[in-house]
Parts: C-alpha cells; sequence; structure tokens
C-alpha cells in the first residue's frame, strides 16, 4: 500500500484550500463563464439569472452554492461579480462575529455590489439576525452606545447581491435558506471535463503535458478541479528534474505513487477509513465518532472531506444505523465478503 502525510496543508488530495493556494491559486481562476469548464447546468442557468438582473437594472437575487469543497464556488462568485459588473467583498462566516461587523461591510456597498460569504453555515446566530433584515429589506438596524443611552438606529443599505458558499448546507437554518433566490448545487466533475481543465492549467503554467499525462491526473483528480490542479503543480516539479519538464503518463503515475495516490485517487487517510470500517468494524455499521476515535481523525473532516468521495465511488455508504463498507471497499483490500465473514484472498 502507498502511504503519504494527512493533514490540511500537505494532503495532497485533501479538496480544502490550503494558505499557499489561496494566495496562488488566484491565476488558474476562470474569470468569465466563457472560460469555466463544467457544472453547464449551474452556469446556463446563472447566465440567465444575470442578463435579465442586468436588463431590468436591477442587483441580482441572493444566491446560495453548495458542494463539497474544491469545486468551484468561490470561483462563480468572483465570475458573478465579473458578469454583472460590479464589486465583490469576500468574507467568511467565522470571520463576521458582531453584528457591527456585518454593518461596517454592507453600509461601504455601491449598488448591485456582490457579498461573497464563504462557510456560510458558520456564521454566528446574532449576525445571521442582523443578515435577514439586510437580504430582504436593504435595512440595518444597529445599537448605538449601552446602558440606559443604548438606541436603536436604521440605516438604509444599497441594494447588494449576497453569495453564500456552504459544504453543509443541512446546517443552514431554514430563514437563511428560505431568504436566497437561487439556490444552486456544485457536483463532482467527470473525466472529461478534469481532462480539459487540466490542459487549461498546464497552457497558463506553460507546462508540457501529453494527453496521456493529462487522462492520468484527471483520472486520479476525485472529481475536483482543485486537486487536479495542486496534482498538476506537484507533478511538475518531479517533470522538472526527471523528465526534462515533460509530463506524460510514465511520469504522472510515478509522480502519482510518490505522493500516495493510488489510481481510485486514494491518499492514505482513504485506505485507512476503508480498512478500519472493514477490518475493525467487519464493514459495519459504525457510528462516526466511533470511526473518528478509531483513526484519530476528526470527526467533522471526515465526513466532510473524505466521505463524499468515497460514497460517490461506491466504497461505503451512510445508513440510519453508520457507516458500511461496501462490496468495492472489500474487493480494494483484497478480501472476499460471504455474509458476515471476510477471508483473505492470498496469491
Amino acid at each position: 500500500m502507498i502511504e503519504s502525510y494527512n493533514n490540511k496543508e500537505n494532503n495532497i488530495t485533501n479538496p480544502e484550500q490550503t494558505d499557499e493556494e489561496i494566495r496562488n491559486e488566484v491565476t488558474l481562476r476562470p474569470e468569465f463563464f466563457s472560460d469555466f469548464i463544467g457544472q453547464k447546468d449551474v452556469i446556463d442557468n446563472l447566465n440567465v439569472y444575470i442578463a435579465a438582473a442586468k436588463q431590468r437594472e436591477e442587483a441580482l437575487d441572493h444566491v446560495l452554492l453548495f458542494g463539497p469543497p474544491g469545486l468551484g464556488k468561490t470561483t462563480l462568485a468572483g465570475i458573478i461579480s465579473k458578469e454583472m459588473n460590479t464589486n465583490i467583498k469576500v468574507s467568511s462566516g467565522p470571520v463576521i462575529v458582531r453584528p457591527g461587523d456585518l454593518a461596517g461591510i454592507l453600509t461601504n456597498f455601491s449598488n448591485n455590489d456582490i457579498f461573497f460569504i464563504d462557510e456560510i453555515h458558520r456564521i454566528n446566530s446574532v449576525v445571521e439576525e442582523y443578515l435577514y433584515s439586510a437580504m430582504e429589506d436593504f435595512k440595518i438596524d444597529i445599537m448605538i452606545d449601552q446602558g440606559p443611552n443604548a438606541r436603536s438606529v436604521q440605516l438604509n443599505l444599497n441594494r447588494f447581491t449576497l453569495v453564500g458558499a456552504t459544504t453543509r448546507l443541512g446546517n443552514l437554518t431554514a430563514p437563511m435558506r428560505d431568504r436566497f433566490g437561487v439556490i444552486l448545487h456544485l457536483d463532482f466533475y467527470n473525466f472529461d471535463e478534469l481532462y480539459k481543465i487540466i490542459l487549461r492549467s498546464s497552457k497558463i503554467l506553460n507546462l508540457k503535458v501529453t494527453d496521456n499525462g493529462a487522462q492520468e491526473i484527471a483520472r486520479r483528480s476525485r472529481g475536483t478541479p482543485r486537486i487536479a490542479n495542486r496534482l498538476l503543480k506537484r507533478i511538475r516539479d518531479f517533470a522538472q528534474i526527471e523528465n526534462n519538464g515533460q509530463i506524460n503518463r510514465e511520469v504522472a503515475m510515478k509522480s502519482m505513487e510518490r505522493l500516495g495516490v493510488d489510481e481510485y485517487g486514494l491518499d492514505n487517510m482513504d485506505r485507512k477509513i476503508i480498512k478500519v470500517l472493514v477490518e475493525k468494524f467487519n464493514g459495519g455499521p459504525v457510528g462516526l465518532e466511533s470511526m473518528s476515535v478509531a483513526i484519530s481523525e476528526d470527526a467533522k473532516t471526515i465526513e466532510e472531506v473524505y466521505e463524499p468521495y468515497l460514497i460517490k465511488e461506491g466504497f461505503l455508504q451512510r445508513t440510519s444505523k453508520g457507516r458500511i463498507a461496501l462490496d468495492k471497499s472489500f474487493n480494494y483490500l483484497g478480501l472476499e465478503k460471504d455474509g458476515t465473514e471476510q477471508t483473505k484472498i492470498f496469491n
């Protein structure tokens, strides 16, 4: 089995954005819908909504984007701003701590500006209450002074569009969800889309990538553009030192083996989850907290980062009783599943 490190900064297949990518990924981000590859239904609908809003000279309805990390929610927020010819202010749920923080942002908007809140499901309840009137009536009430001198002052806001992004739609309150006029789901990308994304990125980075090299990277990118671009950049290093800068299938395969990424796109933590589920818990069902303790990984990380892809690829399933391993997990480990018995296959 291939082994590799696993934390947010050095785990090559973690779809969450690293600090380095926050600083550098902007060069690979498409700026307009015409440059965006994949998510066709989402793009087609947004094009219609934006064209209609511009014709009416109105702000776009508030937009909620949800789906696994690394699929382009932040990129789409930037594109919406570009297509609407407006400014964008970027923030995240945990950063907006007090109503005063929110008021300071909202009162500086021009008409039709975009306010992007990443991880909007993590915004605190007090700030969320203030956001309701801002989204619905474009007004916000703030408290001036304290104690007996405290008084409420209502501020009128310029019309703006809130674009929220979340990996956990179910964690949003119903009142918050109901205030979004446009709710769009981003799904994993297919092989052809990832292949095209890798070719586009290699052109921007001025890399020599063969078709079969790009295909091999796409095959192991877990349906996620962020991972595809991350793999491309790391394989670039191996190719530069060991193959005169050219990325072909052989270089891609050898590089990803050294990076700990197997032919299914699984890394060490994925393999650990599968192995513990099958061998320690006899294929399940097992609760998330028990799994978290068994593999020494945060339950939220397992649920949001690793499980979506393992479920999509048919390795495991969530049930009301817990997680269960499917046949593909047993086959992956070289085990047979015969009722409750698992027998190791020896060559």
